[in-house]
């Protein structure tokens, strides 16, 4: 448990059963790996975590929890040209932040480089590895197609002393990138397209974000990844579906080592409407601007979600929503912004914020008079308690809440019409201020000092309610409201010769310059979440400077996954 995040991750056990655990259940039954439960969590180090990731770490971490197991956090870093230390950082933090700890197991494929080395001499040294000297072009069109076997490698039947000396020469930095590989020796008519004499080793001569210039050679993700495993002595690597035709192949290299042979387990990875999951596609949008790094709060990274105010506990409850399953799908964004409305609903405290001011003037309000007026912080939680908020002649509502001319069903503030201003008194329009367009830039009203608190002694109603700032206690912020990023449910989607940026959303974000708060907002502390009474739920943004925070917005107060669910448990 990570000591910065006391809240227990909710773990599988609460929930309903899936598969991979009634696997494990069965394997602690017969004894299998004399009953440990070891899982690992090996992202790549080539960008930022998503909100995909959060589902597997949510599956290991939880899965080990619940069996009083462990788990490792793994750096598959055998790719030099695309790793940086930035992402590992970064990764370690969001695995924290999402309530998960590796406690002292950190390791790093590139830590068993020498051991892969070895292994790789001793497949060479059996006849089941050679070093072809095939372009990578050349090898394409040799390894065939799904309907037809693959052609034999003219090197493929190189001695075990050539193969080794050639591939010490390698090692050695004598050949330039791309000019050898080392192949495993397997099957070219394999109807696994993975078997086919795979690469397990190529030219880079790269320094490493870890091992500098140490190699020149590198492993490939498939040679290093199951022998990382074997190494971990993991009971049960979880994998997502794309791994699955990949499973044969480690299994091969495993049994040909004679090494240690952990049981690999592949599950459905999560696809979310309107979001981008390839981290190749979210390095472009960071790479060329249209993005302003990978923590922006439109990018489904960990660190994205995080500044837009998702908390760790809605990530981890719409995992356990959504389940686990062999089965390829894709899952409503809506089903994740209502786990996120529904825990930032106990958790947020209200608060009142005027994001487009209109001015109010209260008429019979005694000028320079000021007064403190109870409101409650969280109607959800009682231990919240209330704040005092200052009522003033002039305030600030919102533009959309007054209407000159009101259409029908706008029950809002317009001429002759009496609302409540929360928390406050009746208020009734009296007469507006125009602009020379024409615009209506200050209302002037009534109030009715009787109804202090918003209710009326002699039992009259009115039909809206009306949120409030004084213009005199008011402070000046920042709000971002944000959209989805893309236009499409599938972003992916797009006609030939077409590139995934053309369904980016224009209006994705929307910048509020001069919002007005109330003074509680203006020392607020950063990532702490509130909700704008009826208009959302807000975080504050890191790049709030002193006397103008700067909000974003988390989502909006509709629901409309809440409203589906109360239809379909009514039926």
């Amino acid at each position: 448990m990570n000591p910065s995040n006391p809240t227990p991750p909710d773990e599988p056990r609460s929930g309903p059963s899936n598969f991979i655990r009634d696997i494990i259940l069965d394997d602690l039954k017969t004894g299998k790996f004399q009953g440990r439960v070891h899982t690992r969590f090996p992202p790549e180090p080539n960008g930022y975590l998503h909100i995909g990731h959060a589902k597997s770490l949510w599956l290991n971490f939880g899965l080990a929890a619940e069996f009083g197991g462990k788990t490792n956090l793994r750096f598959d870093d055998t790719n030099p040209e695309k790793e940086e230390t930035e992402y590992v950082d970064s990764i370690m933090e969001m695995v924290h932040w999402l309530g998960y700890d590796w406690e002292d197991r950190l390791f790093y494929a590139s830590d068993y480089f020498p051991q892969l080395h070895a292994w790789a001499v001793q497949l060479i040294k059996t006849g089941k590895a050679y070093v072809c000297d095939l372009t990578a072009e050349e090898m394409r069109q040799y390894r065939g197609t799904l309907t037809e076997a693959g052609q034999e490698s003219p090197y493929r039947h190189r001695s075990v002393e050539e193969n080794l000396e050639l591939f010490e020469r390698m090692r050695a930095g004598e050949f330039p990138d791309g000019s050898r590989t080392l192949r495993a020796k397997i099957d070219m008519a394999s109807a696994n397209l993975n078997m086919r004499d795979p690469v397990m080793y190529r030219i880079l001569h790269a320094e490493h974000h870890r091992t500098g210039d140490t190699w020149c050679i590198y492993p490939m993700y498939d040679f290093a990844h199951g022998q990382s495993d074997s190494i971990e002595r993991i009971t049960h690597s979880i994998c997502t579906l794309e791994f699955e035709d990949h499973r044969p192949l480690y299994d091969w290299y495993v049994e040909q080592l004679g090494i240690y042979h952990p049981q690999q387990i592949e599950f459905d990875r999560l696809n979310l409407t309107y979001t981008m999951m390839s981290k190749r596609k979210l390095l472009q949008l960071v790479q060329n601007g249209l993005v302003r790094g990978w923590d922006d709060p439109r990018m489904p990274t960990l660190a994205g979600i995080r500044r837009r105010g998702f908390t760790p506990e809605a990530l981890r409850n719409f995992c356990a929503a959504i389940g686990v399953s062999k089965t390829t799908g894709i899952v409503e964004l809506g089903l994740l912004e209502h786990h996120v409305r529904e825990d930032l609903n106990k958790r947020a405290l209200r608060v009142m914020a005027v994001l487009r001011p209109l001015k109010v003037v209260i008429d019979n309000y005694p000028e320079g008079q000021e007064e403190e007026l109870d409101a409650v912080n969280n109607p959800e939680d009682a231990s919240a308690g209330t704040r005092k908020v200052p009522f003033s002649r002039v305030l600030y509502i919102e533009q959309d809440d007054f209407r000159e001319d009101p259409p029908k069903q706008y029950f809002r503030l317009s001429p002759g019409r009496e609302v409540r201003l929360r928390y406050a008194y009746f208020l009734t329009c009296a007469s507006v201020v125009k602009n020379e367009r024409g615009e209506v830039v200050e209302v002037h009203c009534t109030y009715d000092p009787a109804t202090r608190g918003g209710n009326a002694p002699d039992g009259r109603k009115v039909k809206a309610t009306i949120h409030w700032v004084s213009a005199q206690h008011a402070v000046e912020g920042e709000v971002r409201l944000y959209d989805n990023l893309f236009t499409e449910e599938n972003p992916s989607d797009v006609a030939e010769g077409q590139d995934f940026t053309v369904n980016l959303n224009p209006n994705s974000l929307e910048v509020l310059t001069a919002a007005k708060l109330e003074p509680s907002l203006l020392e607020a502390n950063v990532g702490a979440c509130y909700q704008f009474e009826r208009l959302g739920y807000f975080c504050v943004d890191p790049d709030s400077t002193a006397g103008k925070p700067v909000f974003n917005r988390t989502l909006p107060l509709k629901d409309t996954w809440a409203k589906i669910e109360k239809r379909d448990k009514a039926k």
